[in-house]
């Protein structure tokens, strides 16, 4: 389910004091019951997606991406050179002694994103391109009924001109084709690891 954008901003997140030049993009609640401790297992089940580069099961999800990913290979938008630390600094540069000295989280291999710190309660990861900079935050929040659940926020800021009309540009994709896609995906695999998680 869609949030408002204050479901993330009214929180005490750290990521304020960070990212604090970035628009929150969209929030959703994550189909991820589960308990107050449970946080890390969802992040690691969000960290091996991204190693294994999946984005969502459904086919138009997965055409979508393997379009944007041609489109950046053709074009140069995801070069290296284009990316975190060689066309702008990482957030990392901005992070408070104890959340820099503190735990990242999993490893996301050759991933486009990069963690930048661990807690309790919230991940966030970073990315960066010729068209955006861009923050995933992952929390950990209260469902109302006396149990948890993740939740996650899209922070961009994008690269001039171009990043906002491409930003414009996906925006109806990212809403028909990819988030539903991707909610369905994290909710199954939630599921699936139900098990693991009840004998930890």
């Amino acid at each position: 389910m869609r949030l408002p954008r204050t479901a993330h901003t009214d929180r005490p997140w750290r990521i304020h004091e960070i990212a604090y030049d970035f628009t929150v993009e969209d929030v959703w609640a994550l189909p991820t019951p589960g308990g107050p401790d449970d946080l890390v297992w969802l992040v690691r089940q969000f960290a091996e997606g991204m190693k294994d580069g999946v984005s969502g099961d459904g086919l138009v999800s997965r055409a979508l991406f393997a379009i944007r990913w041609k489109l950046g290979a053709l074009l140069g938008w995801d070069k290296p050179d284009a990316g975190i630390g060689a066309r702008r600094p990482s957030l990392r540069d901005r992070l408070p002694a104890d959340l820099r000295e503190g735990p990242q989280g999993p490893d996301l291999g050759s991933s486009p994103f990069k963690p930048l710190y661990e807690r309790d309660d919230e991940w966030a990861a970073e990315m960066g391109n010729k068209t955006v900079h861009g923050v995933m935050h992952i929390g950990w929040v209260p469902d109302g009924s006396g149990g948890y659940r993740g939740q996650m926020a899209v922070l961009v800021k994008p690269n001039g001109l171009f990043g906002t009309l491409y930003m414009a540009a996906i925006k109806p994709f990212r809403y028909v084709g990819v988030y539903p896609a991707l909610m369905r995906s994290i909710g199954r695999e939630w599921q699936a690891n139900a098990a693991a998680r009840s004998v930890r």
